[in-house]
């Protein structure tokens, strides 16, 4: 049976998937984009279910595409988009609220305090 790897890359504003062979070299690749959410000026968000939605489809829709079988993945390697931030509910598994983009300002005047009381490295 043939193996493959598949790279799992979540990024700002799309999710994508990207089947390899043995070779390294690329046979498929599927993104799709999800919703940017912005409710106040320096604020960014995400919507955790879309985010694992829209990374669960890709990964089908590649493999499936290409007619290969979950377990032909020899490894999976998984990017993400830095200190984008999510809070789960232990118990259900839900998100609590959104992600909170890498890109979003409002702990800006806390970084500002910290920096300035020689916190930054």
């Amino acid at each position: 049976m043939e193996k493959f790897v598949l790279a799992l890359d979540q990024g700002t504003t799309s999710s994508r998937a990207i089947l390899f062979d043995r070779d390294g070299n690329i046979k498929a690749v599927e993104q799709q984009e999800f919703t940017q959410y912005y409710p106040r000026p320096g604020w960014v968000e995400h919507d955790p279910n879309e985010i694992w939605n829209s990374q669960l489809k890709v990964a089908q829709d590649v493999l499936n595409k290409n007619g290969v079988k979950p377990e032909q993945a020899a490894a999976i390697g998984i990017t993400n988009q830095r200190e984008t931030t999510v809070v789960w509910d232990r118990l259900t598994g839900e998100p609590i609220y959104n992600a909170i983009v890498w890109q979003d300002r409002r702990t800006a005047s806390i970084c500002d305090q910290l920096k300035a009381a020689g916190e930054e490295p």
